[in-house]
């Protein structure tokens, strides 16, 4: 029989206005009360009770995700400064804090992809889908992505599971990494692992409306990937791959 999860998504909300709260206190939150990490590992806590039995199992992820927070809260100070430094309408770092629909929605991805790492179910799921709805921005909280990751503008971006990012890439609005195809188990179901979305170098910029597909595309560094192209092959480094309908 399927578990009670009621109260699960308020848990969940719960568990990102504490997040933030917590690493960025002069942004978020409220002037009546600091977010303490007790605070946040309770609410961290609170959620995991909805998806894990075991106490002894609850306590040692919350200990676990405890310990990352500091290498949490440096790499999403990268993403901070990868913005500020590639959008030149952008007047301050805090602007971006409090402004930016890619910061919030990479910072909440960084926090999900640890927990996904500690194999935590459900959770981080609802976590970037959660932002997804906020945002625009769907990535998956089993992607890999490097330091200093921008998301330019964001909406309709879409970022699949095994999708392997470096670091310094910037990406516009509209662009997917995705499946080019899905391959059938032996029972005719699709099947559930395997590596299904690109690979995307350091330094490659991926303009507004490109989309990549495949896990065997790999994405050289420092390529210019422009807008509306569609690709299916993996592109060497320093390559500017354009739209052959496009005109310049």
């Amino acid at each position: 029989m399927s578990r009670n999860y009621v109260g699960m998504e308020q848990a969940i909300e719960k568990v990102i206005s504490d997040f933030f709260s917590l690493l960025f206190p002069n942004f978020f939150g409220s002037h009546e009360q600091t977010t303490t990490n007790d605070m946040f590992q309770e609410s961290i806590i609170t959620g995991l009770t909805y998806v894990i039995e075991e106490e002894i199992a609850i306590k040692t992820i919350a200990e676990e995700l405890n310990n990352k927070l500091p290498n949490i809260l440096t790499i999403i100070k990268t993403d901070v400064q990868a913005a500020y430094e590639s959008d030149p309408a952008a007047k301050s770092t805090d602007e971006i804090i409090l402004t930016y629909p890619g910061f919030k929605a990479i910072s909440i991805y960084r926090l999900a992809h640890e927990l996904y790492r500690l194999k935590v179910p459900i959770i981080p799921r609802m976590l970037t889908e959660k932002m997804h709805s906020l945002t625009g921005i769907d990535i998956h909280p089993g992607a890999q992505i490097g330091s200093y990751f921008f998301i330019d503008h964001g909406t309709g971006v879409v970022i699949g599971e095994t999708t392997v990012i470096g670091e310094r890439v910037k990406i516009y609005q509209n662009v997917t990494l995705g499946v080019r195809s899905f391959e059938i188990a032996e029972d005719g179901t699709l099947a559930k692992h395997g590596k299904r979305h690109p690979n995307i170098g350091d330094g490659v910029v991926v303009y507004a409306g490109a989309t990549i597909l495949g896990g065997d595309t790999f994405i050289g560094k420092n390529c210019i990937i422009g807008s509306g192209t569609w690709i299916t092959k993996s592109v060497p480094e320093d390559t500017l791959v354009v739209n052959k309908n496009s005109t310049y």
